[in-house]
């Protein structure tokens, strides 16, 4: 940073000499600092500059993106936005992106300003990264001051010289300096538009029903005066009456196709109706509520094991100034394809005709969404479990292609002229991801290609329906494949994980439920995975190729649609899929076998610990044994004493009693008074009373020890533990060593007894001292010594001791922490939770602030 710092020094110095030489103006020190570039891009070269710290770093291409469009936002460069769908860090996201800027990216890379690495990355898919170049570098010295400053009001925090850089946190983007500051970007944040649409199904996909019905009559309510756009937009080309099928492959079979047919009620009297995505779980009830936003269903045609056709009008509650009058016409087949049509009627102020790309592209975001959540809510439960495994949680962003159909584009060109790496093609590929090709299949009619979709415009375009209809089919697949086989290598990834989460199973001793876990979890991933191939290959064995049609356009069309070759192809990346199912199936069973050893040795250990006990229990016993022969010989002793007890009360005994000095005090106390052995009986039983009540007192403190047994199995710090028993009284010390642990078990006792309500504890600790794990904590505390009304129960105890622990900081959560080896899904799902209770804080948050505007009115 302090680098970067005298060399933007540098320059000021060097910019504020040739002001203060006043031999040029500003105008013409402009015109000999010209670099050959357009403003964006000069901009765009200092902002790659700024992070790639004169070309000693890399800056990755995502973040660049992002700077980019806070770029725009703050009106630093002037290039338009549109929502499009991507991957970050196998999360399938909407990013308000640039095309322009990324064509600008690719200029500079083409310029040689800017150099390009491809890194792998852990989402298996390579990221790119940029680095300004020698070259790039004597071009930034050119740019003027103006352009610099400008740059720096979205690339350091405001006040300083603090770069941001873009951080992605699992859901948001974050701009943030390294002193702290952070901010969200709003790039995750896609705009709505107004529009009205009707239903559309094109005639291929029908087998009879009722046509579809129009809402053309209500286009003028989408001319609104409110949007969310908060760029201004360049328009450059415009579509006349335009259908969007947006089509997806979905697991299907005939049961599934007949499951579903029941669900939506084709086969009832009356059919269709509202559907809810909700599961009710008291269906034996009498009455329910359904907060949720529902869809209205009415069936078109159908058969009972191959297809459906209904009507489907969303009625999901929008942002407050937004209308949008939304009809889908849904086709499902027992293929697994889904097509989802729609007839735009008007978007803001166009009715019908010169419909902005802008516009379409935040419309077709709208589509692809509503569209996931219309056939969430009718397929299986067991479908949507297949859906969220292979997009791992994200099946409602999930990726699906779009066809557009337009009777006619403004401005009418070539293919070729549309390809021209400037405005028209950075426009299509807001719509259509980036470009592929364009052709021109008649002298009306034009078809583009692009990364997840393709345009076809022309009069003589909707002709053409069941050939692109076909091609949708082979093409979702390709895209399920795709993410098929991105899913294996996280599958893999997760295997990888789980085999070195085994390998080190000796020296962790919570990973045995761990390894259980994720077997378990992999295992029914790769059944499910399985099944779904199952689903694939059949889907791929009952496609129909169309037949190549007679006239020349759609001879055309079929030549570059390739239709003909793509059923071979996805057959044989499918058969290529199956070889890697078959290998992660072998896999986790070498894991299986992994795993029982291990759990082979923990039984060992456990067995040798039994054995250990069983040999002290022995030595004990041999002990008992010694006890019971003094016990014995006590016993004899007792019975000679006895004996000549008795032989003394026949025979009488030698005692001063019997000395003339002492013969008349005993008869004047004992051979005169017959009450001396009443007083002899009487101090026997007091005797006799003393010492059982001593005896009773000894026990009922014995049996008031309370004894809590902890497993912790927690990570620590070795070193404050150390310290922690340096302040405890010396105790027991037991120490084992094996190959893999050093199990140390410490006993020592509190010192002082007022901490404890009078009562010392007795605590025992055992931990690992290598791997530094606490293993087991047990305390023994006697509540009958304590004072009555200071005594600690079995809770107060527990919270006293392992608050003491976390008082002192010993365990150490981070080495405890796991969640970087965690299963992908499992990731996913933590994301989930996080940004759940981040939504229900800011819920709390305003419900909060508006109690307070409510309470300040009333106490007003």
């Amino acid at each position: 940073m302090a680098d970067e710092e005298d060399r933007l020094k540098d320059e000021d110095l060097e910019e504020s000499e040739d002001e203060s030489s006043g031999s040029e103006t500003d105008t013409d020190s402009e015109e000999e600092e010209d670099t050959g570039l357009t403003e964006n891009q000069n901009r765009l070269l200092y902002l790659c500059d700024l992070h790639s710290d004169g070309g000693k770093k890399w800056m990755r291409k995502p973040a660049l993106i992002v700077l980019i469009y806070e770029g725009i936002v703050a009106n630093v460069f002037d290039f338009d936005y549109a929502p499009q769908s991507d991957l970050i860090e196998n999360r399938r996201v909407w990013l308000n992106i640039s095309q322009e800027g990324k064509s600008d990216i690719e200029f500079l890379r083409e310029e040689e300003l800017l150099a390009g690495l491809q890194k792998p990355t852990r989402s298996y898919k390579p990221v790119t990264c940029y680095q300004i170049t020698k070259k790039g570098l004597g071009v930034v010295k050119k740019i003027s001051r103006k352009d610099k400053e400008i740059v720096h009001e979205v690339t350091y925090m405001r006040g300083s010289r603090e770069l941001l850089e873009a951080e992605w946190d699992g859901n948001d983007y974050w701009l943030q300096s390294k002193s702290g500051y952070r901010r969200k970007s709003t790039i995750t944040d896609t705009e709505d538009v107004s529009y009205v649409s009707s239903a559309y199904v094109p005639q291929c996909l029908r087998y009879g029903g009722r046509p579809t019905l129009s809402n053309a009559h209500r286009a003028h309510e989408s001319a609104v005066n409110t949007n969310q756009i908060r760029d201004n937009l360049d328009e450059v080309i415009t579509l006349n009456s335009v259908s969007i099928i947006v089509a997806e492959y979905v697991p299907f079979g005939a049961n599934q196709i007949v499951q579903l047919n029941n669900n939506v009620g084709s086969t009832e009297r009356v059919q269709g109706g509202f559907i809810s995505p909700d599961v009710d779980d008291n269906s034996g009830g009498t009455s329910m509520t359904d907060d949720h936003d529902l869809t209205s269903v009415d069936i078109l045609d159908y058969t009972l094991t191959h297809h459906i056709n209904f009507e489907a009008e969303i009625r999901f509650h929008e942002e407050s100034g937004v209308v949008q009058v939304e009809t889908f016409g849904v086709s499902l087949n027992a293929e697994g394809t889904c097509f989802y049509g729609m007839q735009v009627e008007a978007v803001m102020d166009r009715i019908k005709d010169n419909i902005s790309l802008d516009h379409l592209a935040r419309l077709l975001v709208d589509v692809q969404q509503d569209s996931s959540a219309i056939v969430d809510s009718i397929i299986s439960e067991y479908q949507r479990e297949l859906m969220q495994l292979i997009f791992l949680g994200d099946a409602s962003n999930r990726n699906k292609v779009n066809l557009i159909i337009a009777n006619e584009i403004t401005p009418h060109l070539t293919a070729e002229e549309y390809m021209d790496k400037g405005e028209y093609e950075n426009e299509l590929k807001q719509v259509i991801g980036d470009t592929k090709a364009a052709y021109d299949i008649s002298e009306h009619d034009t078809l583009i290609f692009g990364a997840y979709g393709l345009l076809v415009c022309g009069p003589n375009s909707r002709h053409h329906e069941p050939l692109l209809c076909a091609y949708l089919q082979f093409i979702t697949i390709d895209i399920f494949v795709q993410n098929y086989f991105a899913r294996m290598w996280i599958l893999s990834a997760d295997m990888e994980t789980t085999n070195k989460v085994i390998e080190v199973s000796e020296s962790d001793p919570t990973s045995l439920a761990r390894i259980r876990y994720r077997i378990c979890k992999l295992a029914r991933d790769i059944i499910q995975l399985d099944e779904i191939l199952g689903y694939l290959l059949e889907a791929l064995e009952i496609i129909e190729i169309p037949p190549e049609p007679p006239e020349q356009a759609g001879r055309s069309l079929y030549e570059r649609l390739e239709i003909s070759g793509m059923r071979s192809q996805l057959v044989r990346r499918t058969t290529d899929l199956k070889k890697n199912i078959a290998g992660s199936q072998r896999y986790l069973d070498v894991l299986r076998e992994r795993a029982h050893v291990v759990s082979e040795g923990k039984m060992f250990e456990l067995n040798e610990n039994l054995e250990s006990n069983t040999r002290k229990m022995c030595e004990l016993q041999e002990h008992n044994s010694n006890a019971a022969h003094s016990l014995q010989i006590l016993q004899v002793m007792f019975a000679g004493m006895m004996a000549f007890d008795f032989l003394d009360r026949l025979t009488g005994d030698w005692t001063v009693v019997n000395r003339p000095w002492m013969k008349s005090l005993v008869e004047n106390t004992m051979a005169n008074n017959p009450f001396w052995f009443v007083i002899s009986m009487l101090t026997w039983v007091v005797f006799t009373w003393i010492t059982l009540k001593i005896f009773n007192v000894l026990n009922w403190r014995s049996n008031g020890i309370i004894t809590i047994k902890q497993k912790m199995n927690k990570r620590i710090f070795v070193e404050k533990l150390r310290d922690l028993l340096k302040t405890k009284t010396n105790g027991h010390e037991e120490r084992k060593y094996d190959l893999e642990k050093d199990i140390v078990k410490r006993t020592y006792e509190e010192k002082d007894p007022r901490d404890w309500g009078n009562s010392r504890p007795k605590v025992v600790i055992e931990y690992d001292e290598r791997n530094q794990y606490l293993l087991e904590v047990t305390l023994y505390y006697n509540r009958r010594i304590a004072s009555k009304n200071l005594a600690f129960n079995a809770t107060e105890l527990r919270d006293k001791l392992l608050g003491e622990f976390e008082a002192l900081g010993i365990y150490d959560h981070e080495g405890e922490d796991h969640s970087a080896d965690a299963l992908a899904v499992d990731k996913r799902l933590a994301i989930e939770q996080r940004i759940n209770a981040e939504e229900e804080e800011e819920e709390e948050g305003k419900d909060g602030e508006e109690g307070v505007e409510v309470g300040g009115e009333a106490g007003l």
